[in-house]
């Protein structure tokens, strides 16, 4: 099963970066590369002030390893998701036994977001790997109080607060918290231990306080969003995370208290009904003792804290994957034995990898129908994996159900590596403009009109992003301008000329509707962006 998973992510790798957040935060990582500032974060609005500097660094560093390429800046992440998935295990296996900590690392490295963060990558990869190995390394050190675990644990919250603030040490401290409760082990409290990690802690992420220190205590003139005189060290130290609680830094979805409930059952799929029928069982057992409170307790703490922030997004419910996949491997086999009720978890997984199945049908048949003799070929041969499982005497029921689950995954993942994304991701111009201007366009001549972002336009260029203004052109001077077709009428009305240009269609892939899927409907919901030479 594990192999099989890493076909689909080594896949992933290779799949071109999306706009919005992973091609622009692979853009300001491409700044530090091509600048050699690695102290300022600067996005296409100038300074940015949300996430810490280590995500960039990294996808930096990687890119003078192999290039300013997709692979370069997913690879950190990949290697962080695979630590994240030996901590899951290592996290079970020292709760429960071996077996939950097998059991649990496959469900993680299953689950559908988790495989998402490593196509469509942003800071989650690296924070979901970061909490829990600072959830297990503290849980062995209480344990053991080895001050290697000191210095393990330390290491993993800090490396998650560099990634992305204090959520990297609240879900920990939770954890410890729970367990703590659980074990009544209060003397632990006060142990000289702790002083120690918390000085490391300081230590390893005075590099990210002291950039932020730089780029913005020293430099009271930088504006971001309408503020000046900003104070880097308070905001990365305590306004960073109570901003986006509070909804300061958006409000998506601000209102909608369901919004853990509802989206953790696409984001943890195949596993999530299992997951819930573990929480209910957890819950109903909690003040009985009977296993530990540290996973149930993540879950609920973090179930509340997100359903109440004024900011949320799915990707940020991947924190609590690895605690509920220990949650959920420790349920399925506890309930082992009951020839019942594994009856009835296969008949679900079942259900649901049917469902998958017929998604994928949907998707690769209908929307984006498959092209490649060498992708079928696969396709069958990992759809008979899946089958497999449904009719095998030589494993159990509950082998079956975890078989169809994964391999049902796997299929599902490799159809969209392999066919689905690279389709859909014409439909972003970035990367086409890229290709079709090679060698014709000196990327540094490029900027963009009035509100016009292109992130993977830049990334694929290797070129920074530049806004258009009046100074921007020099008498009988020529430059080259992108822009959204509806502007060119506004460009025209100014006094500008346009000459030779380049078209590709565009849409908002992150952000797919019922009429786009549609290849009848799919060019009357794309606009065009334009690359155009433009003169006085």
């Amino acid at each position: 099963m594990f192999a099989l998973l890493a076909i689909v992510y080594a896949i992933g790798l290779f799949v071109p970066l999306m706009d919005n957040d992973s091609a622009h935060h692979a853009n300001i990582a491409l700044h530090m590369y091509l600048t050699g500032d690695y102290v300022s974060l600067i996005d296409h609005h100038g300074a940015y002030l949300d996430k810490p500097h280590l995500h960039f660094w990294l996808s930096a560093f990687s890119y003078k390893i192999f290039g300013v390429n997709p692979f370069a800046y997913k690879f950190p992440s990949f290697l962080f998701s695979v630590l994240g998935v030996y901590s899951t295990y290592r996290l079970g296996k020292i709760l429960y036994n071996e077996a939950v900590g097998k059991l649990s690392a496959l469900i993680l490295a299953s689950s559908f977001a988790f495989i998402l963060a490593n196509n469509d990558v942003r800071m989650d990869a690296i924070l979901t790997a970061c909490i829990v190995f600072s959830i297990w390394q503290l849980v062995v050190w209480m344990q053991h109080k080895k001050l290697i675990n000191v210095l393990g644990a330390a290491l993993g919250l800090a490396l998650g607060f560099c990634t992305k603030g204090h959520i990297a040490v609240f879900v920990p401290a939770v954890a410890v918290i729970f367990y703590l409760l659980y074990k009544k082990d209060w003397k632990l409290l006060w142990h000289w231990h702790w002083l120690l990690m918390g000085l490391l802690f300081l230590l390893f992420i005075s590099p990210v306080v002291y950039c932020y220190y730089l780029q913005f205590n020293l430099h009271p003139e930088v504006t971001v969003r309408g503020q000046h005189h900003i104070n880097g060290v308070k905001f990365i130290l305590l306004n960073q995370s109570i901003e986006r609680f509070s909804g300061t830094m958006g409000s998506d979805a601000k209102h909608d208290y369901l919004f853990f409930i509802h989206s953790f059952l696409w984001a943890f799929a195949p596993w999530s009904l299992i997951a819930y029928l573990a929480i209910v069982a957890s819950v109903k057992d909690f003040l009985k003792r009977k296993e530990e409170w540290l996973t149930i307790g993540v879950f609920l703490t973090l179930l509340l804290i997100v359903s109440f922030s004024g900011f949320k997004l799915p990707h940020y419910l991947n924190i609590v994957f690895p605690t509920t996949a220990v949650l959920a491997g420790s349920y399925l086999l506890k309930m082992e034995s009951n020839t019942k009720w594994v009856k009835t978890i296969f008949i679900i997984q079942a259900v649901i990898a049917c469902l998958l199945l017929l998604g994928l049908i949907v998707i690769n048949a209908w929307a984006f129908p498959v092209h490649s003799i060498l992708i079928m070929i696969v396709v069958v041969l990992l759809l008979s994996v899946v089958f497999y499982f449904f009719i095998s005497k030589k494993c159990s029921l509950l082998q079956k159900a975890v078989g169809i689950s994964v391999s049902a995954m796997v299929l599902s993942f490799f159809l969209l590596n392999s066919n689905f994304y690279p389709q859909l991701l014409t439909y972003q111009a970035g990367r086409p403009l890229e290709e079709m201007t090679k060698g014709k366009v000196n990327p540094q001549d490029v900027f963009f009109w009035n509100n016009t972002y292109s992130s993977s336009y830049n990334f694929y260029s290797r070129s920074l992003y530049q806004n258009f203004s009046d100074s921007s052109l020099k008498a009988d001077e020529k430059k080259w301008l992108i822009f959204d077709i509806k502007s060119e009428a506004e460009i025209l009305q100014k006094g500008y000329h346009l000459g030779q240009r380049f078209e590709a269609r565009d849409f908002e892939i992150t952000k797919l509707d019922i009429k786009f899927i549609d290849p009848a409907k799919r060019d009357n919901q794309c606009t065009k962006l334009v690359l155009a030479e433009i003169s006085r």
